[in-house]
């Protein structure tokens, strides 16, 4: 089987191309990968060896051919692509994950490809209470104040009126919770934190008091976790939509637990989306409003439909997800993203990528560094216990992590997510 994955070098892509190259172990010549990302990654590093790559922007009239071209002769599109950032600029991220997902769509149909599998997200889903959990028939038309959840909307339609279209085609479409990892852990900080809040997150991050909305509630679920559920999708042709999340479902008791918070501190909902956006003005950081929106709106998943057909069950608790991200993030360490500007490098170009694994960020968790030796890890002082407060705001809205994307995480990327 021939697989392209839109968006490989990302944080989701990075995730599923590990757990391909691990079913390509298991059956030697059994899957040809395809990557297609804006930036090729270092074809020397797990798991990016191995696969064939194609240069472009998904959202780029102009690299239309070249999306044809590198669908040519696939039997399954995995598409993650997608844009957070540069969110001041929302004509540019439409481009890249609405007209990007059509242009996908409308290659793959001329290419011949019998199978679509496509990143939708939680945070596609209409505004919900957070009880009783939904299943994927809650409608999905996202959040007005919430650029993201509107792009998840607008993809999801588009998803519908493929499928619609294209009968012959299998459309399967995942909407997963928050996605983490630790060597995403750097990148979901730069899009969420900023580069300069990001650099001062410790390793183990320590807040003695947690200032959270009651109704901060979500979910997550760890980046290799979603990767199984992809190849679950692809390998049995699934059709649909499929909810995504690990348990517990995370509330700031349990965040506070994570953080070694000892007392959480309830302010109103409308306090953080105000602060946030405030500061997103004053560009302070670079999270806007909307993402607090989102959070206080998604519902919580009913993950039944994955578990039933797929056969899917997370390995990974949503606890020990954010553990990861958050050490990820200490360290510094991760995957870089693709350009967040529309330029694509020449066909062929490198840039050097650092993944950290999971062991990695779990040794950072637990507050060793490399060679084995303890951190001294600060609890005391300004900057930490203002950029752990950071970190557990940005927890809570990294949705992608699509990097997202979000995945999410974008294309390239968070995420998050992504979730984004």
């Amino acid at each position: 089987m021939r697989i392209a994955i839109t968006g490989a070098s990302g944080n989701a892509g990075t995730a599923l191309l590990r757990n391909l190259q691990r079913q390509l172990a298991r059956k030697p010549g059994s899957l040809q990968l395809v990557g297609i990302s804006r930036r090729e990654p270092d074809t020397s590093r797990e798991p990016y060896g191995g696969v064939q790559w194609h240069t472009l922007d998904v959202g780029l009239q102009r690299d239309i051919p070249l999306l044809e071209k590198a669908l040519s002769g696939v039997d399954a599109v995995v598409h993650l692509a997608w844009q957070i950032q540069p969110n001041r600029d929302l004509d540019l991220l439409h481009r890249t994950n609405v007209t990007g997902t059509r242009n996908v769509l409308d290659a793959a149909a001329r290419a011949g490809v019998k199978q679509v599998v496509c990143a939708s997200s939680v945070g596609a889903y209409s505004k919900s209470g957070k009880d009783p959990r939904r299943d994927e028939s809650w409608p999905a038309g996202g959040m007005a104040g919430s650029h993201y959840s509107r792009h998840k909307a607008e993809q999801e339609k588009l998803l519908d009126q493929f499928a619609a279209a294209e009968p012959s085609i299998s459309v399967a479409r995942l909407r997963p919770a928050l996605i983490f990892q630790g060597n995403a852990g750097a990148e979901i900080g730069r899009y969420f934190l900023g580069r300069v809040l990001s650099r001062l997150v410790p390793a183990k991050p320590w807040l003695p008091v947690l200032p959270a909305p009651d109704n901060l509630v979500f979910q997550a679920v760890h980046a290799d976790d979603v990767a199984e559920a992809y190849w679950r999708a692809v390998d049995q042709r699934a059709i649909g939509a499929f909810n995504i999340a690990a348990e517990p479902v995370l509330t700031p008791q349990e965040l506070g637990r994570i953080l070694g918070a000892k007392r959480i501190l309830p302010i109103p909902m409308r306090l953080l989306h105000a602060l946030v956006d405030l500061t997103w003005r004053a560009r302070v950081q670079p999270t806007d409003s909307g993402w607090v929106e989102m959070a206080a709106g998604a519902p919580i998943m009913d993950t039944s439909r994955a578990r039933l057909i797929l056969g899917w069950e997370p390995k990974v608790s949503s606890i020990d997800a954010v553990k990861e991200l958050l050490a990820g993030m200490g360290t510094g360490e991760g995957v870089s993203p693709s350009p967040s500007s529309s330029r694509v490098d020449a066909p062929g170009s490198s840039a050097r990528h650092h993944p950290v694994n999971g062991a990695a960020a779990r040794r950072a968790a637990a507050g060793f560094g490399r060679g084995g030796r303890r951190r001294q890890i600060p609890v005391r002082g300004l900057p930490s216990s203002r950029t752990s407060c950071s970190a557990a705001a940005s927890v809570a809205s990294a949705w992608c992590l699509r990097p997202g994307s979000a995945s999410g995480i974008p294309d390239s990327a968070p995420a998050a997510g992504v979730p984004c």
